[in-house]
């Protein structure tokens, strides 16, 4: 069985301040584990140091990766945040319905991340694409804007609640066989693209990107195994046999 803390993860922090005080809202609620994409500043970072107030196990375990598929390699669900509802990604919680399905997750073997954008932009089209699941937080319409930190803070609650209300709860993975990692899913996912580029399938470059978002937001919503991922392999194998 997995770890029951899913992974935080920060896409583009721009400033060291609001990691160490996102490091403190983890530490609350007694998630430790934390990776930076492409942070504006350089890490390791005082500021960060400084603001996290105690929560030094989760700054100086933190990790630094170049993009955001390298942060989550290997991840089974990842869970984006965002301001607003997506038309790419068909599975949307709240916090506390996120929270819950995360611990359903862990108790069936796999391993979870919330991604959270910058702090400015939020994820972009491509993030989104990467999701199996987002997660919008039901504020007040007319002054809907959290900070990061108040974003983790919230999530990293609702995840502490789900667990303790759950912790009598035993469930079973159905089989013995693992769910696949967010590497193993993009290793399919290019010799996919590879193919259907040689087949011609995508017809103009202007809609390549978009078509690309589509296949790949269809294909991670499925949450397939290592079996089921080497099945379709096998599908393609066989496909450019005839």
């Amino acid at each position: 069985m997995t770890d029951a803390k899913p992974i935080i993860v920060l896409k583009h922090p721009q400033l060291g301040e609001n990691i160490g005080v996102v490091a403190r809202a983890m530490l609350n609620f007694g998630l430790t584990e934390l990776r930076l994409v492409k942070p504006r500043e350089e890490w390791p970072n005082d500021k960060a140091l400084s603001t996290a107030s105690g929560a030094i196990e989760v700054i100086e375990n933190t990790k630094v990766y170049e993009t955001l598929n390298e942060a989550v390699h290997d991840v089974h669900m990842v869970y984006g945040t965002t301001a607003r509802s997506r038309d790419m990604v068909n599975i949307i919680h709240s916090p506390a319905t996120a929270a819950h399905d995360i611990q359903e997750q862990h108790n069936t073997g796999k391993k979870t991340a919330i991604v959270f954008g910058a702090e400015r932009t939020g994820l972009e089209n491509d993030d989104i694409a990467l999701c199996n699941a987002l997660i919008t937080y039901p504020t007040n319409p007319d002054f809907s804007s959290l900070n990061l930190a108040q974003a983790v803070l919230l999530m990293s609650y609702e995840l502490m609640r789900s667990e303790n209300e759950a912790s009598d709860i035993k469930l079973k993975k159905g089989n013995n066989t693992p769910f696949a990692t967010r590497a193993e899913f993009d290793n399919f996912l290019n010799r996919l693209y590879d193919d259907l580029e040689d087949k011609g399938f995508f017809k103009t470059e202007k809609m390549k990107p978009v078509m690309k978002q589509n296949i790949e937001s269809m294909l991670v919503r499925m949450q397939m195994t290592e079996q089921e991922l080497n099945t379709l392999h096998g599908i393609i194998a066989a496909m450019k046999r005839y």
